[in-house]
């Protein structure tokens, strides 16, 4: 049998991505907010 390497990831980009993730959701619900109360894809524009 061979031995394997478990890669370890720091807890630093763990929770970047977890917060990048978070933000990204929280960004999409704000477009279909804009979307649900202006009927426009990107308020503001034509």
């Amino acid at each position: 049998m061979t031995k394997t390497k478990t890669k370890t990831i720091e807890k630093e980009k763990i929770i970047a991505e977890k917060l990048n993730g978070r933000f990204a959701m929280m960004g999409f619900i704000a477009l279909v907010g804009a979307y649900l109360t202006t009927g426009q894809i990107i308020p503001g524009m034509v």
